[in-house]
C-alpha cells in the first residue's frame, strides 16, 4: 500500500493503521479488498473527508491520498511529506512536528 500524504493547515489530528487492504483512519475502518486491478474508487464515494484523492489498484499495491493536518509552522517533513510504503499490519507512522521541550523547573520553552 502507498500512502501519500496531502499536507493541510488545521487543528484537528489523523490516526492511521492498516490491516491488508484495509486502512482504519481514526477510528473508522475502510476495506479495499474488492477494489480490482485497474479500477479507480474516487475519493467522493468514500465516507470521509481524509481521502482527498482516488484509491487506485496498480500492479496490485493500493494508492491512497489522505490529508495530513498541521498546526503552523510545519516542519519540512511535515509540509513536503514523502509516500508512505506500508508493508506490514499495524499503525502507520505518520511524519510529525517535533514536541516541543519544556525545562521542567522553569517551565519554559527551549525548543
Amino acid at each position: 500500500m502507498k500512502i501519500t500524504l496531502i499536507p493541510q493547515r488545521r487543528d484537528d489530528t489523523l490516526e492511521v493503521s492498516a490491516q491488508g487492504d484495509a486502512l482504519t483512519v481514526n477510528g473508522k475502518s475502510f476495506d479495499f479488498t474488492q477494489l480490482p486491478e485497474g479500477a479507480t474508487l474516487p475519493a467522493n464515494a468514500i465516507d470521509s473527508d481524509w481521502f482527498c484523492g482516488p484509491v487506485e489498484r496498480i500492479n496490485g499495491e493500493l494508492h491512497i491520498q489522505l490529508l495530513l493536518p498541521h498546526g503552523p509552522n510545519p516542519v519540512d517533513a511535515v509540509a513536503y511529506p514523502a509516500p508512505i510504503l506500508v508493508s506490514e499490519d499495524g499503525p502507520v507512522e505518520l511524519p510529525k512536528n517535533p514536541e516541543p521541550d519544556i525545562d521542567d523547573e522553569s517551565g519554559v520553552l527551549t525548543a
